[in-house]
């Protein structure tokens, strides 16, 4: 019987609604984000009484996606949101991307028009399972109130299983509205759907092969071991091997940042020892990674002389960008647990390449291009260095999550991430807004550990109103808003390329909204902070409330950069430490 056993209520007669909540109950729901709605309205009746379903009511659809996403990363159980028909399940649609990108467990339940009624252009209709369709694993249409449980049933397995993603389920308000016999499915038949997780053993055996004569290898890790809860088995095959390791933006916390085989992430805005690692490779073992664009840069210049090893739970990813030598489908999980043996047997049997020149030329590149930052000389405080004392005085045990732009690469460059997720980001779509509610989500689904978002001021004014939900429902998230007046990134970008020619990414910020006013309006606790001095003081100010959610307005300097950079568009060999400041080269590691 699939995912859950509610033979107690097999062959009772209900609602639609009713079975829909009982399903969700079945498949253990324990937290839906969601607004209820005319269509929706019907599901809303039964979950009252529910004793399972905790609902937490927000105040914007996409509040209650990026909650879900949120919960799913934190918990490792799907997400799960609730909105209903026409601009309530549009208002999903980003979320829905969010999590279709990053590969995030989730199901959004959205209300239908009656069915008689799809495809008039009723009142709040919208063909949401064909706006969704590129962006969801699968999605449902549900007319017949007898089909309800079947599809939570398989909508849950798809979401978790194989390449986890979002998964759709609309239901038609007439379906929840008439009676059924509730029938829970004893066994789920997908025969288009069978994704493989374990790997093929020659494909294993040929990856050992080459692991094990290579010179210069790099584990390149992405966000896939994270799905696949593999970060144990990848600390048991770095040891073995000795090899170095990067992790992607998504993938930050899956190889703890103290180890010293760790060189910190590659991509746009990568360590330079992590980035030139991948350009001087000559073997690269792609581990749930995608070869995204922000980390091959320009791609036909990307890691010239290295063969790739790319294992990935989705077929449809290897070989996608960058053609793989040894292409292996199934679970990280899976793949590394054989891969430790027959590494083993290669090492038995003699193989194993002398990794002390590479790690020479590694720890000196480590050595030389630190991340690092430039005070302003005004005095005004940077913004790298609020985020360096709060990771260190918060500790590697709480939750980080941001949104997205400069205050994302900062708090992914200057906090330790020792634990896997703790680190919570939109990487794929880059989704501005998703801090706020993300953190309550993952708030909600591990109460007991601190959960700071670190925000920037663009980001934080898209979806701060869910800190009213937080604040009612009991949520005591913690938020960092970096402020500097601006959008920053762009702002960034037009110093750069565009003749310092700022136009509109001026937000006012400083003056409009007072942020810690808007907190205090919406029950939190709001701090401001514009010096250095009162940083340290600042933080532990906001770690000792624990009844109420705390937003901090960090004032900071507005021109600071985030370096490295790599120009989008342009190869990795191209990457800067600052502006107009290249890394210098020896001929050796040329």
């Amino acid at each position: 019987m699939p995912q859950g056993q509610p033979t107690r209520d097999n062959g009772t007669t209900m609602t639609g609604a009713a079975s829909l909540i009982r399903s969700l109950e079945a498949v253990g729901v324990d937290t839906v984000f969601g607004i209820p709605g005319g269509a929706i309205l019907p599901a809303y009746d039964p979950m009252l009484d529910s004793q399972q379903i905790r609902h937490i009511l927000v105040r914007h659809e996409q509040g209650a996606g990026h909650a879900a996403e949120g919960y799913a990363l934190a918990t490792g159980k799907p997400g799960v949101c609730m909105a209903t028909s026409g601009p309530g399940a549009t208002n999903l649609v980003t979320p829905i991307a969010d999590a279709h990108m990053d590969s995030v467990p989730m199901v959004a339940v959205t209300g239908q028009v009656a069915s008689a009624a799809i495809g008039t252009d009723a009142f709040q209709e919208a063909d949401i399972r064909g706006i969704t369709m590129p962006i969801t694993k699968h999605n449902y249409l549900v007319t017949d109130p007898a089909e309800i449980p079947r599809t939570i049933a398989e909508a849950f397995h798809i979401a978790t299983t194989g390449r986890p993603g979002p998964v759709l389920v609309d239901v038609a308000k007439d379906a929840m509205q008439a009676m059924t016999t509730f029938r829970w499915p004893v066994e789920l038949d997908l025969p288009g759907y069978r994704p493989v997780t374990r790997p093929h053993a020659k494909q294993v055996r040929e990856a050992a092969r080459l692991m094990a004569a290579a010179k210069r290898p790099v584990l390149y890790v992405g966000g896939g071991v994270l799905r696949a809860r593999a970060w144990t088995e990848l600390r048991r095959l770095a040891e073995l091997t000795g090899f170095p390791v990067v992790t992607t933006l998504t993938a930050r916390g899956a190889f703890p940042d103290s180890h010293p085989q760790h060189l910190g992430m590659p991509g746009m805005h990568g360590a330079v020892a992590a980035v030139t690692a991948l350009q001087k490779a000559d073997l690269l073992i792609a581990l749930g990674a995608r070869f995204d664009d922000r980390v091959t840069g320009k791609l036909s210049s990307f890691a010239p002389n290295a063969a790739v090893i790319h294992a990935d739970i989705d077929p449809a990813e290897i070989s996608k960008n960058r053609v793989a030598d040894v292409p292996i489908v199934g679970d990280c999980k899976e793949v590394i647990g054989e891969l430790i043996p027959a590494i083993e047997a290669e090492f038995a049997a003699g193989t194993r390449a002398d990794l002390t020149g590479w790690w020479r030329q590694l720890d000196q590149w480590r050595e030389n291009y630190p991340l690092g930052y430039t005070p302003a000389e005004n005095g005004e405080l940077m913004p790298q260095y609020v985020i360096e004392r709060l990771g260190k005085l918060v500790g590697s045990d709480a939750i980080y999550v941001a949104g997205v732009g400069q205050h994302q690469m900062w708090a992914s460059q200057f906090i330790s991430y020792e634990n896997p997720n703790t680190w919570l980001n939109s990487g794929g779509a880059g989704t501005m807004g998703y801090a706020v509610p993300a953190a309550m989500g993952a708030k909600a689904g591990r109460p007991d550990t601190t959960v700071w978002a670190i925000d920037g001021d663009g980001c934080f004014q898209m979806t701060n109103q869910e800190l009213a939900t937080c604040a009612i429902e009991g949520i005591p998230i913690k938020v960092a808003v970096i402020n500097n007046e601006s959008l920053g990134m762009v702002r960034q970008w037009q110093t750069l390329f565009y003749d310092g020619r700022y136009s509109n990414t001026d937000l006012g910020s400083r003056r409009i909204p007072d942020f810690a006013k808007l907190a205090e309006a919406y029950g939190c606790v709001g701090l401001r902070c514009d010096t250095a001095e009162d940083v340290d003081a600042t933080i532990e100010k906001a770690m000792a409330v624990d009844d109420r959610p705390v937003v901090v307005d960090f004032g900071v300097h507005r021109d600071a950069m985030v370096w490295p950079m790599v120009a989008a568009g342009t190869s990795n060999d191209e990457i800067q430490i600052a502006r107009g400041m290249a890394p210098e080269w020896d001929r050796s590691e040329d």
